[in-house]
């Protein structure tokens, strides 16, 4: 899982650090929520869904590896 905070939305409420304090931290010179693992191991999955649920931003988010767009391996053949 992919975990991801928009900080144009957070507004420092701090509720996903209360939630998931291995996976969100808190920045008080900007009053912005940290992620201290953007890439949290499975055993944390219920605590992350738990601060994604209750945070009154909305500014978190989880993204399913499987989910994310493969990276563009391609080259281009070159004459």
């Amino acid at each position: 899982m992919n975990v991801t905070a928009d900080l144009e939305l957070c507004q420092g409420h701090q509720m996903c650090q209360f939630e998931a304090p291995d996976v969100f931290g808190y920045d008080g010179d900007a009053d912005k929520v940290v992620l201290l693992d953007p890439h949290p191991p499975e055993g944390l999955r219920e605590q992350v869904s738990r601060a994604v649920k209750y945070c009154p931003a909305m500014a978190l988010s989880v993204i399913e590896l499987a989910e994310m767009p493969a990276p563009n391996n391609e080259m281009e053949a070159h004459d």
